[in-house]
């Protein structure tokens, strides 16, 4: 049995109808000529035989008592295949918009608490000839970086699928809760209000530091003065915009892919991080769209950007992230100044961020908190508060660092990685990229309703792209 952190369990506390945390991928393939039998069940029968390589696809959940603490990963000894892997078909002719739409629906769907927290869904049909994946897993028990960790697990280097030693025999029966609830409880609180103390001394230099920067001696008397260290401190809110809204459970999604190594050149050329490239583009997208939709904010938008806390090789399937807030620069219709101003806000916010996230606490406990957040979560969604509320952040943009080299599944070749990720109320749209090989994969997750024609977004972000290269590379454009 192993308790879940205080990070892991929030994703169960904040889940409602209206707002599933599962985060998911949408993968493409090509089927080499002459393939042979299904690729449903060669691929079935390859992940069943891999199960034991991510312990969490065979735990479940077993909440404690009144739900006075966090719940725990327990074995589950009857795993139905049936429920996890499933087969779905797309109507003629099989087009993109009606993959697109399908993968939606299945994103609409929330996992069986009862299950192990994960499904995945092969859907054939496709005109192009290619099949597609949509795999989910609950955030509670993955974040990107953990992601991968599946994807290195489930996928190959060849065609030819590698040998895997098989599983370890297991006693029969489920693990079952031990120990007593309320003392590991206490135990708990007690651990975190220790941390709290330990981080709190790091956080306070830190803070002062930002503003009080060390000086050496024999200074004038202005520089022992508070200073900012950066440009230009950040808004604590954004402007109100049609993403910040309550929202229902039907999703929108689109899939886009851009080529890789011209967005590096464009980082390198202006002197910027890839991933500053890469919140330009959408940034020049979300200003088209709303523009088209008379709907553009005089002031920036801002994005919540996420950062992984993961160290290089760790391979824990838990969540480790922090977060930032950095404008989109949407009030400027240069493209290079665009850039420009949001390479200077990110290097603010990472500079803000970084000074902060290392003396955060990754865990928390309280009595009830399951109950409490669960019940507060419900009673904002039910009451519209993110219609009228002003919020940090207009939208998510999340960047993942993907595999560089070719992957195969069951023997067909993996054609793209597409991430399908989490709006939730008052955030509607999540745009997520993950590079895999020359290619960044974008996916655009929205409310169906604050979002209905998220295609034309996705289509934006293609003009974007093409809008920056020409002013950042015009020799190549």
């Amino acid at each position: 049995m192993t308790r879940l952190g205080g990070v892991d369990a929030s994703f169960l506390y904040f889940e409602t109808p209206e707002t599933p945390m599962h985060v998911a991928g949408f993968t493409l393939y090509d089927l080499p000529e002459g393939y042979q039998g299904t690729f449903y069940e060669r691929f079935r029968d390859l992940l069943v035989s891999r199960l034991h390589l991510v312990p969490v696809f065979s735990k479940k959940l077993s909440p404690t008592i009144l739900d006075i603490h966090h719940p725990s990963w327990i074995e589950d000894p009857n795993i139905d295949i049936s429920y996890h892997i499933k087969r779905a078909t797309l109507s003629p002719p099989g087009n993109r918009e009606q993959l697109e739409a399908m993968i939606a629906d299945l994103h609409a769907q929330t996992l069986d608490r009862s299950r192990p927290l994960w499904q995945f869904v092969v859907i054939d049909g496709i005109e192009t000839g290619q099949v597609a994946l949509y795999s989910k897993v609950h955030h509670a028990a993955v974040d990107g970086g953990a992601g991968m960790v599946i994807t290195n697990a489930i996928y190959d280097l060849t065609p030819e699928p590698r040998q895997v030693k098989p599983p370890e025999p297991k006693p029969a029966g489920a693990s079952v809760p031990s120990g007593n609830p309320v003392a590991d409880l206490v135990t708990s609180m007690v651990r975190f209000q220790l941390d709290m103390m330990r981080a709190a001394p790091e956080v306070m230099s830190n803070v002062a530091n930002m503003f009080f920067p060390k000086v050496a001696k024999d200074q004038p008397i202005e520089a022992y003065l508070p200073k900012s260290p950066v440009r230009d401190m950040p808004s604590l809110l954004a402007p109100k915009s049609i993403f910040n809204v309550a929202i229902a459970k039907e999703r929108s999604y689109a899939a886009r892919a851009l080529p890789l190594a011209d967005a590096k050149a464009i980082a390198k050329a202006t002197g910027g991080k890839l991933n500053d490239v890469v919140m330009a583009i959408c940034s020049g997208a979300l200003r088209r769209y709303l523009l088209g939709r008379h709907a553009l904010p005089s002031e920036q938008l801002i994005a919540f950007v996420p950062i992984s806390l993961r160290e290089l090789g760790n391979t824990d399937l838990n969540n480790q992230v922090f977060g930032m807030m950095c404008g989109l620069a949407t009030h400027i219709a240069d493209p290079l100044e665009r850039l420009k101003a949001i390479q200077a806000a990110s290097a603010d916010a990472k500079q803000i961020a970084g000074g902060l996230k290392s003396a955060m606490p990754q865990d928390y406990a309280f009595f009830g908190a399951p109950f409490l957040i669960r019940g507060l979560t419900e009673l904002y969604g039910r009451s519209g508060l993110a219609d009228v509320m002003p919020m940090a952040a207009n939208v998510c943009i999340s960047n993942v660092p993907g595999p560089p080299v070719p992957l195969y599944g069951a023997g067909a070749k993996v054609a793209a990685l597409y991430p399908v990720s989490i709006p939730t109320h008052g955030c509607a749209l999540n745009l997520t990229v993950q590079s895999y090989l020359g290619d960044l994969d974008f996916g655009l997750t929205a409310d169906r309703r604050a979002v209905p024609d998220i295609g034309v977004l996705g289509d934006y972000l293609t003009e974007s792209y093409a809008e920056l290269k020409a002013a950042a590379l015009p020799a190549k454009a």
